[in-house]
């Protein structure tokens, strides 16, 4: 009986952890979409504010991966540095392209997951 309710646990904090790491995609794309958009129109502190924003939140899923869970841990390591490092770039230079690469980065990152929490759900 014990080991059924804690499959049943685990099968249920699966699809909510897949859910709760899309949804921090979505807020690092929708804050630089925002930080775009002071860029656009010369805002540099509104622009900051929303790359400070995205930074947390990628800084985050960075320090949340398990090490231990070898190739995709460290892939996904990288491509957080990236990130991180195009936001730094960006913010310094008002570089839109920097900005663009992290999006990218960042969406493609979020389908990735969102093909999980739909596999989760079925």
């Amino acid at each position: 009986m014990q080991a059924t309710a804690m499959n049943q646990q685990t099968e249920t904090q699966v699809p909510d952890r897949v859910q709760i790491i899309t949804m921090l995609y979505d807020g690092t794309i929708n804050f630089i979409q925002k930080a775009r958009e002071k860029m656009e129109v010369g805002d540099s502190v509104g622009k900051s504010h929303f790359i400070k924003k995205t930074s947390a939140i990628v800084r985050e899923l960075a320090n949340s991966l398990n090490m231990d869970g070898g190739e995709i841990a460290v892939n996904l390591r990288n491509l957080y540095d990236f990130v991180l490092e195009s936001l730094i770039k960006a913010e310094i230079s008002n570089n839109m392209d920097a900005l663009n690469d992290a999006e990218k980065v960042m969406e493609i990152l979020r389908g990735s997951w969102r093909e999980m929490q739909e596999a989760s759900q079925a």
